[in-house]
């Protein structure tokens, strides 16, 4: 029978020291013991490991994070997602209590802190709350008045040093104008400036044939939501497609979203999202888009239907010996969804950030153009080349790392701003190879079997009857080339990837159309307050671009 227990949580530095070791329930491998086999295997290292040679048997579960090692043992049959979702839990709670970016001295140094939040995340073994909001409500973080009240003895921020009169009312502080308890919403939220901030990230992955045919592209999408509001508000958030909000449903695919977004709304209505927001920034909901079915076809020759911002061709076994490669980048500035100056970045009516409108309309107002950055081609090679030389781009920086077996190109953004192409001809060096001398040319020979020179006099005395006929070194020379264009095809790349970004721009063409705020079903936020609301749109390519050779 599959169990949901969490049995231990062990965190390690980055020099590989125990900074903190908890356990839930029974009695797991320690974190001596697990550490060393959990080392033992080579980068990189598998999230779910086994390990037999411990009694009993144990699944070590792992997670690397801003070089901090989360590890956790468990003994019995456990649902892998289950035990890695609370590790990602563990982090982002420590991140939001502890701040950004989460460090070992961090950990050390709030230790209070953290064994209240690892006590109220899981209770003997069993998850309880996870909620960054809902544990702030009961976990408390001392400042360095209530350290110091603390330590001489006198009430402080800690419920547990007040006297006894005074806990009744703090569990009572639930007036019935701020609405019933919500999970994942603090209690009492008030803030001077109410902002609203939807961020939709899509991060594309495509493969590419050698003809340029696309082989799959997916466009992976998470929404990240922003609520800065008093109060409990009640939002309603629209995306629609292309081809309207009816297409929603056949766009988004294995759509994923955060416990507060009303799920009956969403299967009656999609493209809907029907929530109460918790405090602060979160995760709202994540997806994932078929780019082929929308704009291309698998049939097709080309990648111009992907409307991709950025893309890359290898031409390789160039030069009389085979010794080169050209990658040649497409780059285009006309991006789908995009008409004439108005473009799909940026706020769908919402009003970019910063702009200065506190009430912004939807569907109304233009967009600027979506700017395409970090362009970064990266083009592996065989380990069996000794060199890359003749680095010869037409745009940007190109650079041969032998350590990592990688030719990396950065092209500025001010040259990625025009359309058109640029090439990048390399000339590779490869291992060092005995080549076989002409016997006979210099009158000797070595044999290797008895390990003596051969001099034979014959070869370079010349005959008294017959003149010596000129050697044709045309034929052997075209003969060594093919022989070397043949060797090189072994050391050519296999493939070219290309990273970018663009800001403005989804490729699956998903949009916000609006969002707005219940006022019948809000509470607490106050008569005649107009939010501030801002929507911005982002295309990450890491390496997501790959093409074949």
């Amino acid at each position: 029978m599959i169990s949901s227990a969490i049995e231990a949580l062990y965190i390690f530095d980055q020099h590989n020291e125990t900074i903190l070791e908890h356990n839930y329930r029974s009695r797991p491998a320690s974190a001596r013991t697990v550490l060393p086999l959990y080392l033992a295997h080579r980068t990189p290292r598998p999230s779910l490991i086994y390990l037999p040679s411990i009694n009993p048997p144990t699944i070590l579960f792992s997670l690397v994070h801003s070089n901090l090692l989360f590890l956790s043992p468990t003994s019995t049959d456990t649902e892998p997602l289950f035990v890695l979702e609370f590790l990602h839990r563990i982090v982002d709670v420590l991140e939001e209590f502890l701040g950004p970016p989460l460090l070992s001295s961090k950990i050390e140094g709030a230790y209070d802190v953290v064994a209240q939040l690892l006590g109220e995340m899981c209770d003997a073994g069993s998850v309880c709350n996870t909620e960054p909001n809902a544990l702030r409500d009961v976990v408390d973080i001392p400042g360095w008045m209530g350290k110091l009240l603390g330590g001489i003895g006198l009430p402080g921020s800690s419920p547990a040093l007040l006297p006894s009169g005074s806990l009744k009312p703090q569990f009572a502080l639930n007036p019935s104008t701020n609405g019933p308890a919500i999970p994942w919403r603090r209690a009492n939220v008030r803030h001077t400036s109410n902002e609203l901030y939807v961020d939709i990230v899509e991060t594309l992955s495509v493969t590419l044939a050698p003809s340029g045919r696309p082989l799959a592209a997916f466009a992976n999408g998470s929404i990240a939501f922003t609520s800065k509001i008093s109060g409990v508000p009640d939002m309603l958030l629209t995306l629609s497609a292309p081809g309207g909000r009816i297409a929603v449903d056949r766009v988004i695919e294995l759509p994923v979203f955060h416990p507060c977004v009303r799920l009956a709304r969403w299967k009656e209505r999609p493209g809907e999202l029907s929530f109460v927001p918790p405090d602060g920034k979160f995760l709202l909901a994540g997806y994932e888009v078929n780019l082929l079915p929308s704009y291309s076809s698998i049939s097709s020759k080309s990648t111009t239907n992907l409307n991709l911002p950025a893309s890359i061709e290898v031409s390789t076994s160039l030069g009389p010996t085979g010794s080169e490669f050209e990658a040649r980048l497409l780059l285009s500035t006309s991006f789908a969804g995009t008409s004439g100056s108005s473009s799909s970045t940026t706020r769908s009516g919402l009003g970019p950030r910063g702009s200065g409108r506190s009430t912004p309309v939807f569907g109304g107002g233009s967009s600027s153009s979506p700017i395409l950055q970090d362009l970064v081609v990266t083009i592996p090679i065989p380990e069996a080349v000794r060199n890359i030389t003749d680095l010869r781009a037409s745009r940007g920086e190109a650079h041969y790392t032998p350590a990592d077996n990688m030719v990396e190109w950065r092209i500025p953004t001010k040259d990625a701003a025009t359309a058109g192409s640029a090439t990048l001809r390399c000339t590779i060096v490869g291992p060092l190879n005995e080549e076989d001398d002409d016997n006979g040319t210099n009158g000797f020979r070595f044999e290797t079997a008895i390990g003596e020179y051969d001099d034979n006099e014959e070869a370079y005395q010349s005959s008294t009857t017959e003149p010596v006929k000129p050697i044709s070194t045309k034929k052997p020379q075209e003969q060594r080339d093919l022989q070397r264009v043949q060797q090189n095809s072994s050391l050519m790349p296999s493939s070219a990837s290309v990273s970018f970004s663009v800001k403005g721009w989804l490729a699956s063409g998903i949009k916000v159309d609006g969002l707005v705020i219940d006022p019948r079903k809000s509470r607490g936020l106050g008569e005649g307050v107009k939010p501030y609301k801002g929507v911005k749109y982002l295309t990450v390519s890491k390496r997501g671009v790959e093409t074949r050779c």
